[in-house]
């Protein structure tokens, strides 16, 4: 469902409406995986130059698309101050991304991500801030090639941690998608076999000619399984995949009082309880990437059984991500994402959805996957154990 709001704010007497009135203006957000287009500034402790230049970025210059600050030198609460002496500045003048690096470690470093959330909703014109908390050793390249392009267009406010990791093999080799069949599993199919991935989509029965849609579309293979039967963890650890995608969900929304066993027993076991069940029969997988959602971080009226189930979702990653030998295990939480579910919303409730977050405007499927490509990449070895919020810094539970 378009939206309407947007569109109507962008033109000119919607801005002038809006502006007159104190009202949200939703910037068009620029998408897709090219790089942003314009110089970077870089302070700090200054390490990152000669990658962003292989990268193709210029470093200073007017209209930049990005500021960045290596902040991994900080120890004591004084230096803090080097943060707001670089960014208060030019904050204003910066297009696309703001990006602090630091170590994650002590009062000082943790102070960094009230920073970062603040600036988050200060920024404008689609802009974004993020945190990376970046082991000395860690490969930075795959995560800032996702923070400096449309493909974090609707990621803002995130903290996330990149670890030092041998490097992988550049090709991602073969990916199953599960719950395919249309909507953000048919996105995230669509990313990784963009990306060289030999695309498994996988969904039940009932979605099979769906899912022969979507793997053809990207060359991939369909694969009819229920993942809450008892042969599918064997069916899907067969396949030998490289790349493995937690995506199957459903929702049965009702407050608890109303909610039925079935309600409840039907969510727990398709989004959570498949994945425990899976992830114990896979082996030789390099990348397990989990769609978790922000109700599962704030919970949600009439979905106890669904943030309870997501929740969950956070916790196999939490529990997994420091047992694995040479594989990552991640999630990713999609806030509010134009979908067919969420365009069956009330009006008022859609239009919540859209407005309460920085960015002020609804996701798109392709925004999770890009976030789901990027934690599956064969660049992102360092990236373990992150959950990271698709939300546009949602201002609920953020």
């Amino acid at each position: 469902m378009p939206d309407r709001y947007q569109q109507f704010t962008g033109s000119p007497p919607g801005r002038f409406m809006a502006r007159r009135l104190g009202l949200p203006q939703p910037a068009p957000l620029k998408r897709g995986p090219a790089l942003l287009d314009g110089p970077v500034l870089l302070g700090g402790k200054g390490r990152l130059g000669e990658l962003l230049e292989r990268m193709g970025f210029v470093l200073g210059g007017e209209r930049p698309a990005a500021g960045i600050f290596d902040a991994s030198h900080i120890t004591g609460t004084a230096q803090l101050r080097e943060v707001y002496e670089f960014f208060s500045p030019v904050i204003r003048d910066i297009s696309g991304r703001l990006i602090v690096i630091g170590s994650g470690e002590g009062v000082a470093q943790r102070a960094l991500e009230g920073f970062v959330r603040s600036v988050g909703k200060e920024v404008r014109g689609g802009a974004t801030a993020n945190l990376v908390y970046a082991a000395p050793e860690a490969d930075l390249e795959s995560t800032l090639r996702f923070l400096l392009s449309g493909r974090s267009a609707y990621v803002s406010g995130q903290v996330i941690r990149v670890g030092a990791a041998a490097p992988d093999p550049p090709d991602p080799g073969t990916a199953i998608v599960t719950g395919a069949s249309r909507g953000i599993g048919a996105a995230i199919a669509e990313v990784l076999a963009r990306d060289g991935a030999h695309v498994i989509c996988a969904d039940v029965p009932a979605q099979g000619e769906h899912l022969a849609a979507v793997a053809n579309a990207v060359g991939g293979t369909a694969l009819q399984v229920d993942v809450t039967s008892d042969r599918a963890p064997a069916i899907i650890a067969d396949r030998g995949a490289d790349i493995v995608v937690h995506n199957a969900g459903i929702t049965r929304d009702r407050t608890l009082a109303r909610m039925s066993e079935d309600e409840w027993d039907s969510v727990l076991a398709v989004n959570l309880q498949s994945i425990e069940r899976i992830n114990a029969a896979l082996t030789g997988v390099r990348r397990i990437v989990c769609v978790s959602s922000v109700s599962g971080i704030a919970g949600n009226r009439g979905q106890a059984n669904y943030a309870t189930s997501k929740a969950g979702v956070i916790g196999v990653v939490e529990e997994l991500a420091p047992k694995l030998d040479g594989a990552t295990i991640n999630a990713v939480a999609p806030g509010f994402i134009e979908t067919r579910m969420t365009a069956a919303m009330p009006l008022a409730t859609r239009e919540a959805g859209r407005r309460l977050n920085s960015l002020a405007q609804g996701g798109l499927p392709v925004d999770v996957a890009e976030t789901v490509a990027w934690l599956a990449a064969p660049g992102s070895a360092g990236v373990n154990g992150n959950v990271v919020r698709v939300c546009g810094q949602s201002l609920i539970g953020a």
